[in-house]
């Protein structure tokens, strides 16, 4: 049922480069706490053949530091100061990974940063329309639930607007998921996350990982730990930043799935797309299984018939939180000027 997957290493000989073509990458947010990993981790894939990275300061020591890693690649950095620095960083993008914005501190919740990270993603989605119409653009600034109806409500102003290009990257949700199962069982298995991505609307699919007993008890502290394992590292950091590294490296095998479709591999992803499963309910957006290709999204695949009640249960849940934020984003910028 699920495509494996390998992980993104930091060698280049790591990714097979059969098939390959010419992608150029863009990041905009590219000098931040997820912007330079992620950076670095684009810089070591062999499908990428340019990097055009983006922000407000410091852009152009990051792309000279990546830029010695030794894959072929050309790596350009721009700044804000920049004359057409943000067009430079996007034309002939085929990907865009838009990790900019604020990241929690302890307390916050990913809604907690709308009100600055909404107008960042709004201006970027705009720049992106504009500049490279065509390209995937890969969202990660929080709140993602409403960021994605935000840069969707853009592109269609915009009169650009595709469904199957805009993607709400939910993958740290799947590595986390699998990783503490791997903890359990002694092995990494591919564990599918559907919703969302904050708290509740993140639902971890247990029951679809063969062989796998967990007891009520497990199961529910697994699905809080995957809802709110972002507040763990939060904690940790005690105020000097979020989970960068990890979404960095979520980020990167994301992008580098759509890379491998666009190359001609079948894949099999989750990600917070554009979709009508939940149109009789009033939901526009859902992360779940997707199919890409060449062109972003080649089919949506619903939810397993096999869930189970409790995990019904938990998509039930989600549907209201998921509607809220869905309307804020675009609310958002049906009243920007």
């Amino acid at each position: 049922m699920f495509a494996s997957r390998n992980a993104i290493k930091l060698a280049a000989r790591a990714f097979s480069t059969s098939g390959a073509s010419q992608s150029k990458v863009a990041v905009l947010g590219a000098a931040g706490g997820i912007g330079q990993p992620l950076s670095l981790l684009l810089k070591a894939n062999p499908r990428v053949t340019e990097l055009g990275l983006y922000d407000i300061v410091n852009t152009p020591g990051v792309a000279a530091d990546v830029g010695h890693v030794n894959t072929l690649s050309k790596v350009e950095g721009y700044t804000a100061k920049d004359q057409d620095g943000l067009k430079k960083a996007l034309q002939g993008a085929e990907l865009v990974v838009i990790p900019a914005g604020v990241p929690r501190k302890p307390g916050m919740t990913r809604d907690d940063l709308f009100n600055t990270n909404a107008g960042i993603v709004r201006d970027l989605a705009q720049a992106c329309a504009e500049h490279c119409p065509t390209a995937k653009l890969l969202i990660i600034s929080n709140p993602v639930n409403s960021t994605v109806p935000i840069a969707t409500e853009v592109f269609k102003k915009a009169g650009v607007y595709d469904p199957k290009k805009i993607f709400g990257v939910t993958s740290l949700d799947l590595v986390r998921a699998s990783r503490f199962i791997g903890d359990k069982i002694g092995k990494i298995v591919d564990v599918p996350v559907v919703g969302g991505h904050a708290g509740i609307t993140i639902i971890p699919l247990f029951s679809q990982v063969e062989g796998l007993s967990l007891s009520g008890e497990e199961r529910d502290a697994l699905t809080h730990r995957v809802q709110f394992g972002g507040d763990e590292v939060v904690q940790a950091k005690d105020g000097l930043g979020s989970a960068t590294l990890s979404m960095a490296y979520a980020g990167a095998r994301f992008a580098d799935s759509l890379l491998r479709a666009a190359s001609g591999e079948n894949v099999l992803e989750w990600a917070f797309i554009r979709t009508d499963l939940f149109k009789n309910e009033g939901l526009e957006f859902f992360s779940t299984y997707v199919k890409l290709d060449s062109q972003g999204v080649k089919e949506i695949l619903p939810l397993p018939e096999s869930l189970t009640d409790y995990e019904k249960e938990l998509v039930n849940k989600a549907i209201p939180e998921l509607k809220k934020s869905e309307t804020k984003g675009t609310s958002f910028v049906a009243n920007s000027q």
